[in-house]
């Protein structure tokens, strides 16, 4: 491989001192996809353990860092995040009630990540199990937990520097000691105990190498008992074992139990929404050999379930683009002659949970949530009334009892578990989450647009601004969305966007086509094929902003993470014109070569295979990358990897950068930020706090915000 200079260059910009860009020469590749040639210039850079193109990322990292250290309002703005996270006494998530226990996590304000407690009933004695400490510099989380059915034992994940893949670990919650036994690689966590206690599924992988192609592939669900070595656990649910089932090499192999224990489901998971999946009954997880038998395949069009016995309750868009919820029985069997318990609505139906004596469902109008229980006895459902509107989310504790949590978030409402009892209708506050009133909330002005896409749909949009922000074009704005899998952008908290808007910024939230926010067919026509709506509708989003005074081309921010890559990348390619800064955040900007990673070739169930010829040429035409044209303007771009990130590979926005910095023509800066303790995501709030007032501080200076200039 060519040697790479790395020579570093002082230069003026705007009165500040900066080392050069470093250099990224071309090593072009032509691809022929089906008679359609493709080039690529950066090909190289995909190998990332090869020590050239480690030095690469190490000197981008470098020259970002270098830049954004000079921006002045970085350093406050972290200071105003931690301020914020300080008014919340505690934030305890992921509660689980067993044998009388309440397990969970918890993180004070002066905590970087969380620590595992439990305590007996809910205003029991909290006590400590875990606290994940910080090993010779490096950050340790934990990622998942299961405690027993008799919550006298509890196994969790414990992962590093922001990587998902986790060590499992046993304790013995009474005595608090930890069994010898640990069980690595497995991101996808502990699904469930079998009913004596004695042991628990979870998924092994073959890697916790985030860049190695088997670390997502024929995973494989295992029955460990407690006190035994890993190496002889029962396989239990796998591709090679059951190869009759039709399972492939991307499917994710999970097992997971009924609600009474009574079922085991062998799951192929993945980034579908609908459910693949067989079940026997739990007496033959034992077995030598499990008789699995189909329940759901994909063309049954069902999103989730639940059971009741052997009743079958399924949430499923089959004739209903809105969604329905069908009931049949699992000694007989069918999803089509199932029968209608809640038929479609004009809103959503997003999501459905039991109990002991009430199923619960909610539905969403693209904004916000309405909530539900239906009786078992008496076939008839009655609507929850919920204390505040938002996002809202039904936990029923356990199926012993009628013991129910809401979780309800809002624009302008932090996220609130209250008590709810179905029998008398009561909502009350918990102990789970305590009051907190944050800076600037009361004076936040929140409008729900209904604004025309390009090609006339009609496209939601959130608009979110302090009160005394002037509407004279004057104003920087901050718009993001996502537009993928099906997932909706509902109303949600933030302290970030509030940080932001307490600084005179303008927050969009834009509701695109990919998102379920108005049901399956608002999801597939951002989908594969369809997915240039995603970006043509963020790009309309951003001209009704333009055009109606709230920014101006010269003041438009537009950000993009993960899957919302895709959406930035080629918004910025399309309209370059149209923003004055760009954040591309763990992103998926080179779709054409996304299969050629490790979490690839279960993306292509969303985003479509280079082995179909109307599919690939779909991911060209989503693909940021290829479409980088020199000579062109392009806004300024902060580009954003993660190295320990097992979704969206580090080359993937390392590409993008590249490519962007040897073409643009306008004078402003296209940065590559790389994070060594971070993956696609960190807990560590520490971590979390820089890397996003990092973001922002780059974009608001570009987008000219005055707090937000670089020292001279």
């Amino acid at each position: 491989m060519k040697k790479i200079a790395l020579l570093f260059v002082v230069v003026n910009v705007t009165g500040a001192v900066y080392a050069q860009v470093p250099a990224t020469p071309k090593k072009t590749i032509v691809d022929n996809y089906f008679g359609m040639k493709v080039s690529d210039n950066y090909r190289w850079l995909e190998n990332t353990k090869d020590s050239t193109v480690q030095k690469w990322f190490k000197a981008q990292a470098d020259y970002t860092n270098s830049v954004i250290d000079k921006i002045q309002g970085r350093d406050s703005l972290i200071k105003t995040l931690k301020y914020y996270d300080s008014l919340e006494p505690f934030k305890i998530r992921g509660i689980i009630k067993k044998g009388g226990r309440y397990f969970y996590k918890k993180t004070l304000p002066a905590e970087n990540v969380g620590k595992l407690y439990y305590r007996t009933g809910e205003n029991g004695k909290e006590i400590l199990l875990y606290n994940p400490l910080p090993i010779k510099g490096k950050q340790y989380s934990i990622n998942y937990f299961q405690p027993s059915e008799d919550g006298k034992k509890i196994a969790f994940g414990i992962s590093v520097s922001g990587s998902e893949t986790s060590t499992i670990y046993v304790m013995n919650v009474d005595t608090k000691k930890l069994y010898p036994e640990k069980i690595y690689p497995s991101w996808f966590g502990v699904s469930g105990w079998s009913a004596d206690n004695k042991g628990f599924i979870y998924t092994i992988q073959n890697s916790g190498d985030n860049t190695a192609m088997n670390s997502m592939t024929d995973t494989r669900s295992m029955y460990h008992v407690v006190g035994t070595k890993p190496a002889t656990d029962k396989l239990i649910f796998s591709r090679k074992k059951y190869p009759h089932l039709g399972i492939t090499p991307e499917d994710l192999c999970f097992v997971g139990y009924s609600e009474d224990l009574k079922y085991i489901f062998g799951i192929l998971a993945g980034v579908n929404r609908e459910i693949n999946c067989f079940y026997a009954p739990t007496t033959e997880l034992f077995k030598s050999t499990i008789g699995w038998k189909r329940l759901f395949k994909i063309d049954d069009h069902v999103t989730n379930f639940v059971f009741k016995g052997d009743d079958v309750y399924m949430l499923t868009y089959e004739g209903a683009t809105k969604f329905k919820i069908t009931k049949t029985n699992v000694k007989k069997f069918s999803v089509a002659d199932a029968e209608t318990i809640i038929p479609e609505q004009q809103a959503t139906i997003d999501n459905i949970s039991r109990g002991k004596d009430f199923m619960y469902f909610t539905t969403n109008d693209g904004i916000n949530s309405r909530a539900y229980q239906y009786d078992f006895v008496k076939g008839k459902s009655e609507e929850i009334k919920l204390p505040v509107s938002g996002t809202a989310y039904v936990g029923p504790v356990d199926i012993k009892s009628n013991e129910v949590q809401l979780g309800i978030t809002a624009w302008k409402q932090p996220f609130t578990i209250y008590d709810y009892n179905p029998l008398t209708g009561v909502v009350k506050p918990s102990v789970w989450t305590p009051k907190v009133e944050y800076p600037g909330v009361e004076d936040v002005v929140v409008e729900e647009k209904e604004i025309k896409g390009l090609d006339g749909t009609t496209i939601p949009l959130t608009i979110m601004y302090n009160k005394n922000v002037k509407r004279d074009g004057s104003a920087v704005c901050y718009m993001t969305g996502y537009g993928a899998y099906g997932i909706s952008s509902t109303p949600y908290f933030s302290i970030y966007e509030l940080a932001l808007m307490n600084k005179g910024v303008i927050v969009a939230e834009t509701h695109v086509r990919g998102g379920g926010e108005k049901g399956q067919d608002w999801y597939k026509a951002g989908y594969k094929t369809t997915k240039p709506n995603t970006w043509k509708d963020f790009i309309a989003s951003g001209q009704y902003l333009v055009d109606n005074h709230y920014t101006s081309t010269t003041h438009l921010i537009g950000e993009g993470t993960s899957a919302g890559g895709v959406l930035i990348g080629r918004a910025i390619t399309e309209r370059p014109d149209l923003f004055a800064a760009a954040i591309s955040n763990v992103s998926c900007s080179n779709a054409l070569r996304m299969e050629n990673s490790p979490n690839g070739l279960n993306n292509t169930k969303e985003f479509g295979t280079v082995k179909d010829s109307v599919e690939a040429r779909g991911l060209y035409e989503m693909d940021a990358f290829q479409h980088v044209k020199e000579g062109t303007a392009y806004p300024a771009v902060i580009c954003i990897g993660g190295m320990n990130d097992p979704r969206v590979i580090v080359w993937q926005p390392g590409k993008f950068a590249a490519a962007l910095q040897n073409a643009t023509t306008s004078g402003k800066p296209v940065l590559m930020s790389v994070n060594y303790d971070n993956g696609h995501f960190t807990e560590n709030k520490e971590i979390s706090y820089r890397n996003f007032a990092n973001q922002y501080a780059f974009a608001l200076w570009q987008a000219g915000h005055p707090d937000f200039q670089p020292a001279k």
